[in-house]
């Protein structure tokens, strides 16, 4: 991201847009620690969905109170999307499984919810280009992850194969955070959260055609849901 902002010739942030760029990125960086501590719970079944919920629901109830309620067809489409969200990232029952998890999962991934929606309330105060934005942030994402790698000595074995797919998820990664920033730039935040969230569909669409993976009639109707919500919010 750097590489290319330099390369465009993009103008410098603030120093008010670099700070809300590190604080989102540092705040959504410790929120994944924190989502995926509250997954390896036991409660995957309603930490996934709070998690995204409620990451959703805070920006875009402060966005609709600074900026007025969106259209009808936009509401509509943000039902539908919650809809999609819980059905989707919801897993399926396993025979055997027993409810193992605590509570604790529960508090993290509301927490963990709570960190996301702070790094699309902060990232949307930054102003500037896109992949400078981003690229800055990512700096701050991977010292807060190192430091929590550290803190928790939390052993590191990585093989050459794992290690390409980790840096093929990463330049994806900051290419989505770069087409996010862009798009709250060009847009209202709540609409541009809500679309974001909607990510799972396309984790389940690449696990079926990929993976071979099957996924039950709750989960297709979810997809049909995220199918309607963005075109009821984009064209709202």
């Amino acid at each position: 991201m750097l590489a290319i902002s330099f390369g465009e010739h993009a103008p410098l942030p603030s120093r008010a847009s670099m700070l809300w760029s590190i604080a989102a990125s540092a705040s959504g960086g410790f929120s994944l620690a924190l989502f995926y501590r509250a997954l390896a719970s036991g409660q995957m079944g309603l930490a996934a969905p709070i998690a995204a919920l409620i990451g959703a629901a805070i920006p875009t109830l402060a966005d609709i109170a600074l900026e007025g309620a969106p259209s009808r067809w936009s509401v509509a489409g943000f039902f539908l999307a919650v809809l999609a969200i819980w059905l989707i990232t919801k897993p399926e029952p396993q025979r055997g499984d027993s409810d193992t998890g605590h509570p604790t999962g529960v508090a993290l991934a509301a927490l963990a919810g709570v960190g996301f929606a702070g790094f699309y309330l902060c990232i949307h105060q930054a102003k500037g280009s896109p992949v400078f934005l981003a690229g800055i942030g990512r700096i701050a994402s991977f010292a807060v992850t190192s430091v929590a790698v550290l803190a928790t000595r939390a052993p590191i074995k990585l093989s050459f194969h794992s290690g390409l797919l980790g840096l093929m998820a990463g330049v994806l990664d900051i290419t989505a955070s770069a087409l996010f920033i862009y798009a709250t730039q060009r847009g209202r935040l709540d609409e541009a959260v809500v679309i974001t969230s909607l990510y799972p569909a396309i984790t389940v669409l690449l696990a079926r055609y990929i993976l071979k993976e099957h996924f039950s009639r709750w989960k297709f109707i979810g997809l049909l849901a995220a199918l309607a919500a963005v075109p009821l919010i984009s064209t709202g």
